[in-house]
């Protein structure tokens, strides 16, 4: 077990007690997502922690599978969904890279509040649009700490991560993911930020 998934499992409980900081926002990027969404769609969730948003998307979609690297989160997931009677997502511990899904044979791919907290942004999505079929849509919210004087947390996070405080947390800018997204083969659809600064960038892209 690596350290970031010791960090997760660790903090799995607290995660889903805490509630959403910005429930208006929250349902803003359910809503915005759900338009893209149709009843025969196979989606994929990566990172998905404790399963809250594909709970909530599963009734528009056929399937979602639903990864992370956490067992403690699935388990959590897996427990929201029988409590919402969801019975058509399935719960896997593993990375995008771990699960290798057949090349174009997702409609949607979402990573939400995941791509800030990955080494290698570039081989996720180039994956992502690997997988993805021609016209399927990539959803994702990411911290952008860039452009903001958050931009310094990286000087904390060794000691932050010897105590057990903090995760892996990768610096880019906005205009970075952006140009990311498209290089990988996307045409943005949807873009905006919001959270503390501006800092939380959500985004809508399809694979052109």
């Amino acid at each position: 077990m690596s350290e970031s998934d010791k960090f997760w499992d660790k903090k799995a409980q607290g995660y889903a007690a805490s509630p959403v900081s910005d429930e208006e926002t929250y349902q803003r990027k359910l809503t915005e997502t759900q338009k893209h969404f149709a009843p025969d769609m196979r989606v994929l969730e990566f990172g998905c922690g404790t399963g809250s948003t594909a709970v909530h998307h599963a009734p528009e979609v056929l399937h979602i599978d639903a990864i992370d690297i956490s067992e403690n989160m699935l388990e959590i997931g897996r427990q929201r969904a029988r409590e919402s009677n969801v019975d058509n997502i399935t719960f896997t511990r593993g990375t995008l890279t771990d699960f290798n899904a057949e090349t174009a044979s997702l409609d949607a791919v979402l990573g939400l509040n995941v791509i800030h907290l990955l080494p290698d942004r570039h081989s996720v999505l180039t994956e992502v649009a690997r997988i993805l079929k021609p016209g399927g849509i990539f959803v994702s919210s990411t911290g952008c700490l860039g452009s903001s004087y958050l931009r310094f947390i990286t000087l904390l996070l060794p000691l932050g991560k010897a105590l057990g405080l903090m995760p892996d947390v990768f610096v880019l800018t906005e205009s970075e993911l952006a140009s990311e997204v498209k290089n990988a083969g996307f045409t943005i659809e949807s873009q905006w930020h919001h959270g503390l600064k501006d800092i939380d960038v959500f985004m809508i892209a399809r694979k052109t």
